[in-house]
């Protein structure tokens, strides 16, 4: 049996199950900052406290969508060889191969905590490879609503 098989069996094995739920991480606002300088979006709901506090009814500044998405490799530990030797036996690369849906449902103010649950919707061959389709919720804590719900697809290879 080849590696693709083998990983294509482990994964279907897991479809519709949550696999990994990550550790609470802190979105300061420090990290907002951050975020905003680099990507040019210095929108004040983001990055002037004073001003939100008395203008955004969430009485707060609030991370961008993107950056709580982009936090997705730090939230589920995935960009470590530890994880990418245990989680794709026989793989020598991964690729982001791109986005199904976003969505943000719910704000993430600053000062809060976020974690990602991850669950497989979908394992499939793709070539010599296997093309793996992630459901990635991160959790705000103490909210009932998630801050970012988003199927991101992965294709690895031998």
């Amino acid at each position: 049996m080849t590696a693709a098989q083998n990983l294509l069996d482990l994964y279907r094995a897991r479809l519709g199950r949550e696999i990994a739920v990550g550790s609470w991480t802190l979105m300061d606002q420090d990290r907002i900052d951050r975020f905003a300088a680099v990507t040019g979006d210095e929108q004040w709901i983001h990055v002037d406290p004073p001003r939100a506090a008395a203008e955004s009814p969430l009485g707060t500044t609030i991370a961008h969508g993107f950056l709580t998405l982009s936090l997705l490799p730090m939230l589920t530990g995935s960009n470590s060889p530890d994880y990418f030797a245990a989680e794709y036996p026989g793989m020598r690369r991964r690729l982001n191969y791109g986005l199904n849906r976003v969505r943000f449902p719910a704000p993430v103010r600053a000062g809060a905590r976020i974690r990602a649950r991850t669950a497989v919707q979908e394992a499939r061959t793709v070539g010599e490879g296997v093309e793996i389709v992630y459901l990635f919720t991160i959790d705000i804590e103490g909210e009932e609503k998630p801050a970012c719900i988003a199927e991101q697809i992965f294709r690895l290879y031998p």
